[in-house]
């Protein structure tokens, strides 16, 4: 493989990705009719022009493995549902063509960004799957996504009160004079009509108060004034609650990385949306306690009435 070109190897990828397509439409519609046939070159051709054929493989793979080791599986979520060959190869379980799903609402050649294949696992199942991606792609080519959490209005004025030791009943006074949905930033650029135009009646006059306070020359004021610099500002970190990352080699020579708080895994210290632009294979994981709760109902069925129920 490591002499293999990427011309070499993105064929290898479309060559593989259209015999497990056709392989699977024999499987699934019995009879391959030139509807199906055309339907899958058609999107064969727009996902080797994405440059997708290796994600398609890499979520058919983790999904083939999950039926194998007992993890539920969804049937198919969002846009990815209108791909034939998300159907042949088992991402999905929803016939497409018999439902009328549209394959361009996934991908099509006008798509600016590539979407994502959202998977569905059972919650207890989930870790299970990720702990074989890890396994099967290298600890250090699998990293969790990070996220940043910045600071609102009404959080900036409570931290900075703590730091500027303003009593507490003072910090939550001005805290609660912030309108919802609005930020210091707008309220303290508005003039009178814009206040009224987009403030709601009853908290008009508390933001009024706050900008009368925070023109006044004590702690109060101080507090607000240096609020309003740190709104916006990174507060704390935290781990996307499906995305994960897989890279072709070692994540640390790609992008900057950390480790997570409260898992073994490596964290991208690029955010979600950064880390699309950069390039890298997003896929998500989704834990589903509805899932766990089907497989329970069908474990039960089975050992109080002997049913075996087919959920599919």
């Amino acid at each position: 493989l490591e002499n293999l070109t990427k011309e070499e190897i993105d064929d290898g990828e479309n060559i593989y990705l259209k015999h497990l397509s056709y392989k699977g439409a024999k499987y699934r519609y019995k009879e391959i009719t030139n509807e199906i046939e055309e339907r899958i070159e058609l999107e064969l051709q727009t996902i080797a022009k994405s440059g997708y054929p290796g994600y398609f493989l890499i979520v058919q793979d983790f999904v083939a493995q999950a039926k194998k080791m007992n993890v539920a599986v969804g049937p198919g979520r969002g846009s990815a549902a209108g791909s034939i060959i998300a159907y042949c190869t088992g991402i999905t379980n929803i016939d497409p063509l018999k439902y009328e799903l549209l394959f361009e609402r996934f991908l099509n050649p006008e798509r600016v960004s590539l979407p994502d294949i959202d998977i569905d696992f059972d919650d207890d199942g989930r870790g299970r799957i990720i702990d074989w991606v890890v396994n099967k792609y290298g600890k250090e080519n699998v990293a969790q996504i990070i996220t940043y959490g910045s600071m609102a209005a009404k959080s900036a004025i409570r931290d900075t009160a703590r730091v500027l030791n303003l009593p507490l009943h003072e910090a939550d006074r001005i805290a609660k004079l912030v309108p919802d949905f609005t930020s210091l930033k707008k309220i303290f650029s508005w003039d009178d009509k814009k206040l009224k135009k987009n403030i709601k009646s009853d908290q008009l006059a508390d933001a009024k108060a706050l900008i009368e306070l925070a023109e006044g020359d004590d702690l109060l004021a101080e507090t607000i004034n240096q609020a309003r610099k740190l709104e916006g500002s990174i507060r704390n970190v935290g781990t996307h609650a499906c995305g994960v990352i897989i890279t072709p080699e070692p994540l640390i020579d790609l992008i900057p990385i950390a480790n997570a708080k409260d898992s073994e895994l490596l964290v991208t210290q690029f955010d979600n949306d950064v880390v699309e632009k950069a390039g890298l294979l997003k896929m998500d994981f989704l834990g589903l306690r509805n899932l766990t709760i089907i497989k329970d109902c069908v474990k039960i069925l089975k050992a109080l009435r002997n049913v075996e129920l087919d959920i599919d």
